[in-house]
């Protein structure tokens, strides 16, 4: 009987070990997405700097 409880428990260790590597890596994948995303928006924001700032030199040289 003794040695069923100890497989029990050992059991239950190993479940919430894999629970939490599982939950840990899903964690990982979603920051990386994040990461991901922020990346395609800062570079949109820089090329929509960059279009603004070629309008800009074209209308003041356009001005002299």
């Amino acid at each position: 009987m003794h040695n069923l409880q100890i497989r029990s428990t050992e059991m239950n260790l190993l479940h919430e070990n894999l629970a939490r590597a599982q939950q840990a890596e899903r964690l990982g994948e979603a920051q990386n997405l994040r990461r991901g995303h922020q990346l395609a928006r800062a570079r949109r924001l820089s090329r929509r700097a960059e279009r603004a700032a070629q309008q800009a030199r074209l209308a003041l040289a356009r001005a002299l």
